[in-house]
């Protein structure tokens, strides 16, 4: 079974970046990789908040948050 890979971010440079350099990078045999831009998917940041998700961008696998960098804070999208 496929571990559930989720990144968040907002669109920003650092947050791109990330994504080109992390996300991408993942196993597609191993991880079933979504990615979630907050700042058009708005309805999805009580999600994102929920898992612990402090500012993005964030990558989720499995429920577990990793901090990557420090784009903007979760705050800033709401």
């Amino acid at each position: 079974m496929k571990s559930k890979a989720v990144f968040y971010h907002a669109g920003c440079p650092v947050c791109v970046d990330a994504e080109q350099k992390l996300a991408h990078a993942l196993n597609p045999g191993q991880y079933q990789v979504e990615i979630v831009h907050l700042g058009e998917s708005k309805s999805r940041l009580p999600e994102a908040l929920k898992l612990g998700v402090k500012s993005v961008p964030a990558l989720a696998i499995d429920g577990d948050v990793f901090h990557i960098n420090f784009g903007a804070p979760i705050e800033a999208l709401q």
